[in-house]
């Protein structure tokens, strides 16, 4: 599309007020009684006819009014809009005037979605919307990659709109309607090629991104990046077909549509009874679980987050799930440290007037949506064929930043494709060839990483007696170290006839270095200029002497209880760490960190966030990425709701005096 991200989001101007409805929409079947509208903004070339079979398809109780743009049609005589944005302007000014007070609801359909989008900004303060529809279109702060069709033939032209559907042959066969249809495309792609998009531009509305599984111009990874422009929420529902699913096959589309209105009214009406203030009284994850249980549908993964690991056994292959859930020697390490958390109990505050909690924090002077990160557990794909695409794909959409394993199953530049405008850190085990090391880093700086956590406490691997009862490592048998087989400098020190066995030996040869010290700390800081991380830290003295040798915070952790065992908990070392290394310090923990309390427990012993671990794997490999979306959205949920109960309006307010031990002393 040829857009520039521009810093921060531009101001949104305010919608013009008192325009002509009857000028900008279209309602191909008037239902004076319905319960909702549904309006809905055409493609580049398009008209408000597009969406005429898709009206037809919808039940009586929602009613679709189309926009019609300048240029075209009954509007023929008027100029085509020049700018996307005042082109929203004049649809949320006739929107904002309308008097049938029906729900509002906004469905956009390639470039109408961004049009739509920025209507949904304006409206907000006019009452807002209650969901934005986005069909076949990439987020507004990435790339649409469009051509400048100045130099674009007609034939050429014809040809791709042909490849692409959605306009019947009969229309593309007659030079006239041809011709006009060519007219109406290349005014909308100027447009379209002057839009900016900003990175952090956000709607309240929560947001169903509409994805067709055969769409040439849109991938689920680019669609993905939605994610970080609603406040309210994020999902990605899938279409059978092309680019124009959303208009060609609208008895698919339009049940699709018709079950996320009839819920956000089912929710709103709840919140009117209820008495509760706001469009919103309760959670996304809980409001929809709910709805979906009066339709007779129920999860189909535990909402209990304890409980994942029960069901992963039940369907991961054995050798697998003793990798993912070993720990080291007796497992006393991985007890204590969920102990550690069940022997604090939270205290909870009354009438603090906390709605929803702030839950963003800044780390390293990224702002960050939530105190969570996905922990960086190697080798996901002995849960998942897709192991770790599939779990980028889902932080990013629920906007949870992903540390990516040195030894994940695919490569860190296949990750971050996956992970689209996610936010991402690269774990580093710090190789004893330095040269790959180097390697390495410069991989991550080059792929969008923004930062570099390196872990100290596996330089000698830990005793797993299940991982070794199993006699099962996916490393030797090729998995998890992908980075290293697609690594230029590893490759260099390869024979040329090196097979299999021979690319793996080499890779146990030099994947770790037990001779670390302090010093090769320094030297990994003096090579990139990102966030290093120094993860593994249990003992204070360990946490000053990182930061002596350039780290710029820690973790403190226990390797999810899989090298040492014995080794004191995680949180209950927390403390000392950040009375070490002071409040400025960014200080993360993980090891045995399951449910919202436990975060909560976290940041009140002085942690800013946490990493979180297996629990991820687990809905991996219970289902894929949609799993691993429920387990983050689980978290997340609880975690909220955690803080609101215990009278926290944002992570500062969490300290140790929302604390007490177990039995209440």
């Amino acid at each position: 599309m040829g857009m520039t991200n521009t810093p921060t989001a531009a101001p949104v101007p305010p919608a013009r007020p008192a325009a002509d409805p009857s000028r900008w929409l279209r309602t191909p079947h008037p239902r004076g009684s319905a319960a909702a509208r549904l309006v809905c903004f055409p493609h580049a070339g398009g008209t408000a006819n597009a969406f005429t079979a898709l009206s037809a398809a919808l039940p009586e109780d929602i009613e679709l009014a189309a926009v019609q743009y300048p240029g075209r049609q009954d509007r023929r005589r008027e100029p085509c809009a020049q700018d996307l944005c005042e082109l929203a302007s004049e649809v949320a000014g006739a929107l904002a005037g309308r008097a049938d007070g029906r729900p509002l609801f906004l469905l956009g359909h390639s470039m109408g979605a961004l049009v739509a989008f920025e209507t949904a900004r304006l409206l907000e303060e006019h009452g807002g919307v209650q969901r934005l529809f986005v069909s076949a279109a990439r987020p507004p702060a990435q790339d649409w990659e469009e051509p400048d069709l100045t130099g674009v033939g007609d034939e050429e032209l014809t040809a791709g709109l042909r490849r692409l559907g959605g306009i019947p042959e009969p229309l593309l066969a007659d030079p006239e309607t041809a011709g006009e249809i060519l007219r109406l495309l290349r005014a909308d792609h100027r447009a379209l090629l002057r839009h900016h998009g900003a990175p952090d531009a956000r709607v309240a509305a929560p947001l169903t991104v509409l994805l067709a599984s055969a769409d040439p111009k849109n991938t689920r990874e680019q669609m993905g990046g939605w994610a970080r422009h609603t406040a309210g929420g994020h999902e990605i529902a899938a279409l059978a077909g092309g680019h124009f699913a959303l208009l060609e096959r609208p008895g698919e589309s339009a049940p699709l549509l018709t079950g996320r209105i009839r819920e956000d009214l089912v929710g709103a009406a709840v919140s009117a009874r209820a008495g509760t203030a706001g469009p919103e009284p309760l959670p996304d994850l809980v409001r929809e679980l709910m709805l979906a249980g009066l339709a007779g549908r129920t999860p189909g993964l535990p909402t209990d987050l304890t409980a994942l690991e029960a069901a992963a056994r039940a369907v991961m292959a054995p050798e697998a799930f003793a990798y993912v859930s070993g720990t080291a020697g007796s497992g006393a390490t991985g007890r204590a440290g969920r102990a550690a958390f069940d022997r604090r109990a939270l205290v909870p505050r009354m009438l603090r007037g906390t709605r929803r909690a702030d839950t963003s924090v800044t780390l390293f002077g990224q702002r960050l949506p939530v105190p969570v990160l996905l922990a960086p557990l190697a080798a996901q794909q002995v849960a998942h064929p897709e192991g770790e695409s599939a779990t980028a794909r889902a932080a990013a959409a629920t906007g949870v930043p992903m540390v990516v394993s040195t030894f994940a199953s695919r490569t860190l530049e296949e990750v971050a494709r996956a992970a689209g405008d996610g936010p991402r850190w690269f774990q580093l085990y710090l190789p004893s060839d330095r040269a790959v090391g180097e390697s390495l880093v410069r991989r991550a700086e080059a792929s969008g990483y923004g930062a570099i956590v390196v872990t100290v406490d596996a330089t000698h691997l830990g005793f797993r007696p299940a991982e070794l009862d199993s006699g099962y490592s996916p490393f030797l048998r090729g998995t998890g170290i992908a980075n290293f087989t697609s690594d230029p400098a590893f490759r260099a020190g390869l024979p040329a006839d090196a097979d299999t066995t021979a690319t793996v030996l080499r890779w146990a040869q030099i994947s770790t270095d037990p001779t670390l010290t302090w010093e090769d700390l320094a030297w990994l800081r003096r090579l990139t200029r990102l966030p290093l991380v120094v993860k593994g830290i249990l003992h204070p003295e360990d946490a000053r002497l990182a930061l002596e040798h350039g780290a710029d915070g820690v973790v403190v952790s226990t390797h999810g209880g899989r090298q040492l065992d014995g080794a004191v908990a995680a949180l209950d070392a927390l403390a000392a760490v950040r009375a070490a290394v002071g409040p400025d310090v960014p200080v993360l923990m993980d090891s045995g960190v399951r449910t919202g309390s436990d975060v909560v427990k976290a940041l009140a012993l002085g942690a800013d966030a946490v990493l979180y671990g297996r629990p991820y794997v687990y809905g991996l490999g219970l289902d894929g990425e949609r799993g691993v979306r429920h387990v983050l959205r689980c978290l997340l949920t609880d975690l909220g709701l955690a803080l609101a109960l215990t009278g926290c309006a944002s992570l500062a307010d969490a300290g140790p005096h929302l604390l007490v031990d177990g039995d209440g002393r």
